[in-house]
């Protein structure tokens, strides 16, 4: 496969994969801060769908932050590899320290990007969870699973590009997962963008306030 320029040219191509949804009132976009939310944002506007936020933290063993053994997202759910930890040697003791580090972050973002307004409505709804990519997948497994406890009626999980391994086990966990590609050998996310900067806050915030929330169908 070729390499995308950057998250917004993903996420139009990812649109277009998920235009069966455009227009549907029930329908709802959520991007995972910060990369996901650019690919979102895309996916959005051209479903004619709300955007919003849904924040997860990937939790990387203690000498390797992006080396993920799980996720921890909004709503106390968590998410482990165990299989991963005990091939590493780790155990939940080793990971206490991340853990609380990123259970901190989680709540900063959680404050910074959805302010003062309440828990996302999602009850009979139909969720389009996106990010930038999946490696592992432990993040948006988290996710799915935080969004499921708040009952959405389906959950879509939709990403530009994925590993083979990742993208099998999202099929079995969402209601649908769509891929656009699974290139092998994968790599890692980033090398398939000829943009992939660190996002900022500030872009975060700048992209939200473009799209303010709209209230829950009735």
């Amino acid at each position: 496969m070729s390499r995308y320029a950057d998250r917004e040219q993903a996420g139009r191509r990812l649109a277009h994969a998920l235009g069966h949804y455009a227009g549907r009132p029930n329908v709802i976009v959520l991007g995972l801060p910060r990369g996901g939310v650019l690919v979102a944002a895309e996916v959005a506007t051209s479903l004619q769908a709300p955007l919003d936020v849904f924040t997860v933290r990937k939790l990387g063993v203690p000498w390797n932050r992006e080396l993920a053994v799980g996720a921890i997202a909004s709503g106390e759910v968590a998410v482990f590899d165990h299989d991963a930890m005990q091939q590493l040697g780790i155990t939940m003791a080793d990971m206490a320290d991340v853990i609380a580090h990123e259970e901190r972050e989680l709540a900063r973002r959680d404050a910074l990007f959805r302010g003062g307004r309440g828990p996302l409505a999602l009850s009979e709804r139909t969720v389009i969870v996106v990010d930038d990519g999946l490696a592992t997948g432990a993040t948006m497994t988290a996710a799915v699973d935080a969004i499921r406890s708040l009952g959405a009626t389906r959950i879509v999980a939709a990403v530009p590009v994925a590993s083979e391994s990742a993208c099998d086990a999202m099929r079995a966990r969402a209601d649908e997962c769509v891929c656009l590609e699974v290139p092998a050998p994968f790599y890692g996310v980033g090398y398939w963008y000829d943009d992939f900067h660190d996002v900022s806050d500030a872009e975060v915030l700048a992209i939200l306030a473009e799209h303010p929330p709209t209230p829950n169908p009735a």
